[in-house]
C-alpha cells in the first residue's frame, strides 16, 4: 500500500529531505503529501526548495494547544495523509491528537529507547558513559518516547571523539532506519 505521509518538523529537516529523496527515487512506496512545521526553520525552506507542499503553523497563533492540533489534524486529513512522520518535531503531541491518529504516528529518536528519553539524548548517552547508543523509530503514544518500538539501530560510542561526531553518526543511522521502517510499514498496510 502507498503511504501518504505528513511530515512534522521543527528544525533542520534532514530526515524529511532523506525521506523525500527516497520517495523520488521510488525506493519506498510513499508520497509526501504535506510538511508542517511549528516554526520558521531550515527544514521548511528545504521543503519549499524540494517543491513539497509545506506550511508553518505556529502554536502561539492559536487560542490554545487543542485548536492548534485540530488544525494540524484537519490539514493532514485534507491531504489524505495515512501516516504522520515526526522528523525532529520538538513539540509533545496532546492526548486527543494522538488518539485520533493512533498507530498512525511514528517518531525517530536519537537513542536506544527506552534509554535516554527526551531532548539531548545523544548527550545524555555520551555523559552517562554507555558503550552503545543508537536510534529508534517508534509509534507515538500519549507519553514522551514510550510508544511501541518498531525498529532500532545501534551505534558504538567512541570516547576518543567529541560529542558532535556521535551526533553525526547517529543521524546517519537515523536516515537508514527511517527508510527501512517506511518500507516495512508500506508492506504491512
Amino acid at each position: 500500500m502507498v503511504l501518504n505521509l505528513g511530515i512534522l518538523i521543527s528544525g533542520n529537516g534532514s530526515n524529511m529531505v532523506n525521506i523525500a529523496k527516497h520517495c523520488k527515487l521510488k525506493n519506498i512506496n510513499c508520497n509526501i503529501k504535506i510538511v508542517l512545521s511549528n516554526k520558521n526553520c531550515g527544514g521548511i525552506k528545504k521543503a519549499k526548495k524540494l517543491n513539497l507542499k509545506s506550511m508553518i503553523l505556529e502554536p502561539n497563533k492559536f487560542k490554545n494547544r487543542e485548536s492548534y492540533e485540530n488544525k494540524v489534524s484537519t490539514l493532514l486529513r485534507d491531504h489524505n495523509v495515512n501516516l504522520v512522520c515526526l522528523a525532529g518535531y520538538m513539540l509533545k503531541l496532546g492526548k486527543k491528537f494522538v488518539k485520533k491518529w493512533e498507530k498512525k504516528i511514528i517518531n525517530i529518536h536519537p537513542s536506544l529507547l527506552p534509554a535516554f528519553k527526551g531532548i539531548n539524548a545523544q548527550e545524555q548517552a555520551y555523559r552517562e558513559g554507555v558503550i552503545f547508543t543508537g536510534c529508534t523509530v517508534h509509534f507515538v503514544d500519549q507519553y514522551l518516547d514510550t510508544g511501541q518500538i518498531i525498529d532500532q539501530r545501534i551505534v558504538k560510542i567512541d570516547r576518543n571523539k567529541p560529542l558532535k561526531d556521535l551526533v553525526k553518526k547517529i543521524l546517519n543511522e537515523e536516515h537508514k532506519l527511517y527508510i527501512n521502517v517506511l518500507k516495512k510499514l508500506s508492506k504491512e498496510n
